[in-house]
Parts: C-alpha cells; structure tokens; sequence
C-alpha cells in the first residue's frame, strides 16, 4: 500500500481552494496544514477543507516535522522566497506555475533542490491531464504526419484593478504569466523551443501586460501562432496542424477531441476523472516520493526552466518588465 503523506497549503486563496477539493480525493493524501499570513484566513480555510491545523505564518508550518508536502500558492513573485523557505526545511515542494518570475529564479530553485536533495516540481497539471495524454498519444504516434503549426489562445474579460493580483505588477501581472503560459506550454511541449520569437502586446500605463499575441518559429519550419489576454473572450481553443489533418480541443471542455485525418473527422474520447484534475499532479507527487525521487519524470524541472527562458525571451521582445525582479 502507498505511503500516506501529510500534505500542508502554502497561501490560501481562490486555487488552493480547487486543488485542496481534488486533493480529499487521494487516500494516500492526508489534509495535514494549512498556512496563510493572516491566523484567521489559515483557520477558515483549515476549516473549511478539513485541514487538521492552521498557522499564521509560513515559517511556522514549515517548522513543523510532521509536513511532507507543501503546495505553494502564492502569487508568482513570492514563488522564489516560499520554495527556497520549504526546501531549506527539507519539505517537499509542489508550486504553481508560473514556477518564478525569470529563469534566474528557476535555476536557484532547482540548485536549492539538489542542494538539500529535496524533492520539486512546478503545478503544471495539464500534462497529466487524460485530454492531453491522448493527444501526446497521437503527436507521437505519427499518423497524422509531421505536426507543422500550433494554434492556442488563452483569454478572459477581467476587470482593470491595478491592486489585484492580476494587474499588480509587483505580483508579477499580467495575462503572459498568469495564462499566456499555458499556450507557450503547448508549444514548447510538442515543438521544442523556439529558434525565433515576436510579440506584439498591450501595455497598460501601469506597466502590466493585458493582451499578447507570440509567433514562434522553428528550424524544422513548423509555426505557432500564440495569444493571451485580460480583455477578450473566445472559445480558448488549442489545434494543432499536421501534413494529414488536425487535432482541435476545447480547453475548458469535456467533450470528446476533434480529429481530423485524411479529411475525415472523427471524435475520440478521453478517460474521466474523479476531480477537476488537481488531484492527477498530487497523485504524481507522491508516487515520485514513493520512490525517492527529487523531480519528476514526466515534468522534470530542466522541463520547466526551458519554459521560463521563453517567457523570459517573450517579455524581452514584447518589453515586460518586473522593477523588482529584472
């Protein structure tokens, strides 16, 4: 039988509230800590999910020898402090992505988990999701050819408020972070890195990124065309073109992927699960602890310092700048 772990929240807002959902989900995980700034948020929470204990400071819950696992998840610019604070305390550490604000802080990460030979890994759930494994099956497969241009958008109409986390920009703003990751994730993933990058963005006076548009291009002459934004709305849809058809998914839906080969189209289902799909990246963790293992196979952390460098290659282009980062 598995080991049981003690699970502990670092930062108790809106998606710590969905993963812990997911998390009751796994009888190898155990709702142990949970840990904000604020006493009173740590115990509502605590409360709320079912956790045993609630402290008012992190680095009290990381002082406790009972926590295994710590998810971070916090805004992205405390991403760098909160991991360092947990692995220093030999705590293994699951963060939401985006992993830091830059690959500078990404590759200190990394050193402080070989360092304390503790295990790290960014919460990027989409790569265990079913919808996505079966679409991983097929690029690998090759029976719709060569994969040769990526389309995926990612967007939302939010309201402009420079003092919420998605416009202030000393919580590292804006949608290329907070959204316009997943699209590059996309690319990333079946394409490789880029050999050549353009943005076009909108700037807001304050700084802050809302919309942009990125067009990578590759040296085996594949293309993707990329997008996020704060202030449209569309079906938030990924296709991917091959040499005999494509693939286009919904990426807020159920509904069986649309393959087309040959000219044909044809509906393919994916396995169900139990939760929104938290629970599939905590599965992870575990059975990666399970077997003494630092990093992850699947989501290796070489993995996800190759998507900073992008991001960081993006906002270079597109001129995003983080005063207190960059």
């Amino acid at each position: 039988m598995a080991e049981k772990y003690n699970w502990a929240i670092l930062g108790c807002g809106k998606i710590a509230k969905k993963f812990s959902t997911d998390l009751k989900l796994l009888p190898n995980a155990n709702l142990y800590a949970a840990s904000s700034r604020s006493l009173k948020n740590a115990k509502d929470f605590a409360n709320e999910f079912g956790y045993e204990k609630a402290y008012g400071s992190y680095h009290e819950m990381v002082n406790d020898p009972d926590v295994d696992i710590v998810y971070i998840a916090t805004p992205h610019s405390f991403h760098l402090e909160h991991t360092l604070l947990c692995l220093d305390h030999k705590k293994a550490v699951l963060c939401e992505k985006a992993f830091a604000i830059n690959s500078k802080e990404v590759k200190q990460m990394i050193k402080a988990s070989k360092e304390n030979n503790t295990f790290l890994m960014e919460a990027f759930w989409t790569i265990f999701q079913p919808q996505f494994l079966k679409i991983s099956e097929i690029v690998k497969s090759k029976e719709l050819g060569e994969l040769k241009f990526v389309k995926s958008d990612f967007m939302f109409n939010a309201d402009f408020d420079p003092n919420k986390r998605l416009y202030n920009i000393d919580l590292g703003a804006g949608s290329l972070l907070d959204i316009g990751i997943y699209p590059i994730f996309t690319s990333l993933y079946f394409l490789g890195k880029p050999n050549e990058i353009k943005t076009i963005a909108n700037i807001r006076s304050t700084g802050v990124e809302d919309s942009i548009a990125m067009l990578f291009n590759y040296d085996n002459g594949a293309i993707a065309v990329l997008t996020s934004s704060f202030e449209s709305s569309c079906k938030n849809e990924t296709e991917l073109c091959f040499e005999k058809g494509f693939i286009k998914v919904d990426r807020n839906s159920v509904d069986p992927i649309l393959m087309n080969k040959n000219g044909n189209d044809q509906l393919l289902d994916f396995d169900a699960i139990l939760g929104r799909g938290y629970e599939l990246e905590a599965s992870h963790v575990m059975e990666c602890l399970d077997n003494n293992l630092i990093e992850s196979p699947i989501l290796p952390n070489s993995f996800s310092l190759d998507l900073m460098e992008i991001l960081d290659a993006v906002r270079k282009e597109a001129n995003i700048i983080f005063p207190n980062h960059d």
